[in-house]
């Protein structure tokens, strides 16, 4: 999911940061009277965030985020456009908004091999699985800075044949330079065999049930994906799954740090013939949304936000 031109964007990042940083100080303010100076504007900008920019471990991006430039310019008294100009255009929003019909999709045979092998699995990709995903619930956590602290993932399955005992787990990290989440077993599992991609940000792990389950028979699990930060790895403000056999019921949910939650978010589907669809979401009542796929696969489904 990690684009070719990190090198370049670096530069720019630097280059935004150096020029922010040295206004500040002409300004003789505080990141939290310009925060002040910020909100009495209409415009919400953490703290954190602020000292993320002007360090370079972060920059803006969401629309949001850019229009908070344009105020701060004029807080600091520098030239319209002096600090955006420095900021690269917006990249494409992960792999799902990078895919177009007739492309691969998100985890390519030729990555996703080699992984595949060594946690003994080389026919994965091949063959029909007898465990039938039935049900899925995540929960990612975005953390103040934009970045994703952890995802959450509960998950159903039904054997189609007797002594299944473990599911294999295929997860991307969208910002590789962060380094891959740490995986924790909560329920009814444990961690097997686990391999890592550092390149792509790709992990490949087997999960173990606590038990095999026969012909019929259901199992719950459950897991994390854990992140450490601040600052938190970029998530370039979507979250998705991809499934390349049919789900009955995907539940996903985003939940946003108090304060924190976006102007707008949407839910998209990626079906396997490219054909997208998109709808608005609405805010819950405790910095959240959340979508809802029935019957749906393969292909890729998940929020965004702006």
């Amino acid at each position: 999911m990690a684009g070719s031109t990190a090198g370049g964007r670096q530069g720019e990042r630097t280059a935004f940061a150096t020029q922010l940083r040295a206004a500040i100080a002409t300004s003789g303010l505080s990141l939290d009277r310009i925060q002040a100076r910020l909100r009495a504007r209409g415009v919400v900008v953490s703290v954190t965030a602020l000292s993320y920019w002007q360090s370079g471990k972060r920059q803006p991006e969401r629309q949001s985020s850019l229009s908070a430039v344009r105020t701060l310019e004029e807080i600091l008294d520098v030239p319209a456009g002096s600090l955006l100009g420095l900021l690269p255009p917006p990249r494409p929003r992960g792999g799902a908004g990078k895919r177009q019909a007739g492309e691969p999709m998100t985890f390519p045979r030729e990555t996703l091999q080699p992984l595949l092998d060594k946690v003994g699995a080389p026919d994965a990709l091949d063959r029909q699985h007898p465990l039938k995903l039935v049900g899925l619930h995540d929960l990612c956590e975005i953390a103040g800075d934009g970045g994703q602290r952890a995802v959450t993932a509960r998950a159903v399955f039904q054997a189609g044949a007797d002594g299944q005992d473990r599911w294999l787990l295929v997860y991307t990290q969208d910002d590789p330079a962060a380094g891959p989440p740490e995986l924790h077993a909560v329920r009814n599992c444990r961690v097997g065999r686990a391999e890592v991609d550092e390149a792509h940000g790709l992990i490949v792990a087997e999960l173990v049930f606590d038990r095999p389950i026969d012909r019929g028979e259901t199992h719950l699990i459950e897991y994390t994906l854990t992140n450490g930060g601040p600052p938190y790895p970029e998530c370039r403000n979507t979250y998705y799954r991809e499934f390349r056999r049919p789900v009955r019921e995907y539940l996903l949910e985003v939940r946003f740090d108090p304060g924190t939650a976006p102007d707008r978010c949407w839910q998209y589907a990626d079906g396997a013939t490219g054909a997208r669809t998109r709808r608005p979401l609405k805010l819950d009542g405790g910095d959240g949304v959340h979508a809802v796929a029935l019957d749906f696969g393969p292909g890729v489904f998940g929020i965004d936000w702006d």
